[in-house]
């Protein structure tokens, strides 16, 4: 029997032509995820501006060099716990296994989109679970030199040569996260239909059993119980 004639009929969402789909985010998990990428735009342009002189038209976007200044670290915070709200959703996803440890080493396969050849996928691939654990790594290095760098309330309680490491030190975690921020990107746009599940929430079965077949089993055998 079919995975789709196994469902009831009230539980199959379907897209405008009729064919079915299958949630893979919440709309509160996409709210989550749009707050955290909108800080981001937000903290990359005003670091950058804040960062380099050649840069410093970026303030703009923040009303100016003095509101960037001063709305940079704030938007860091919102960041900061709009990302760990996510963590906390998808840490027990993001654990990589020997299919993932497989998958990298198929690095060839994954560029030529050979996934017939790829070792089965749960809800993440190795490269996206790569990403969320770098990117924990980097929110927590940017909020820790952060709070060392904020003249206003609390670069007093440290030494400058501390200070002048953790200037060094924010900008290289700022570094990491936006060529990682721009790689996220880039896979989400080379595998259709990845910004529709954050957009809309929902993938197709044919997109799920491709490129997440664990995943998609799990799904359906949840609803069948």
């Amino acid at each position: 029997m079919k995975h789709d004639e196994s469902l009831k009929h009230d539980e199959i969402l379907k897209d405008k032509d009729g064919h079915p789909l299958i949630q893979r985010y919440k709309p509160n998990e996409r709210t989550n995820h749009w707050i955290t990428a909108i800080t981001f735009v937000l903290l990359a342009v005003s670091g950058l501006a804040l960062f380099h002189p050649a840069m410093s038209w970026m303030a703009v976007f923040l009303g100016g060099g003095q509101w960037t200044r001063i709305l940079h670290p704030f938007i860091g915070l919102v960041m900061f716990a709009s990302f760990l709200i996510l963590v906390i959703r998808f840490w027990h996803h993001n654990f990589l296994d020997a299919s993932d440890r497989q998958w990298l080493r198929q690095m060839p396969d994954v560029l030529a989109n050979r996934e017939e050849k790829l070792p089965r996928i749960g809800k993440y691939n190795a490269g996206q679970k790569l990403l969320f654990w770098a990117l924990i790594v980097s929110m927590l290095g940017l909020l820790l030199t952060g709070f060392v760098m904020w003249r206003a309330y609390f670069s007093h309680l440290f030494p400058i040569g501390l200070i002048r490491v953790a200037s060094l030190l924010h900008a290289f975690f700022a570094f990491v996260i936006i060529m990682s921020i721009i790689v996220h990107v880039y896979a989400g746009i080379w595998i259709k239909g990845s910004m529709g599940a954050m957009v809309r929430g929902t993938v197709t079965w044919g997109w799920a059993r491709k490129h997440h077949p664990r995943w998609f089993e799990d799904e359906v055998r949840k609803r069948n119980r």
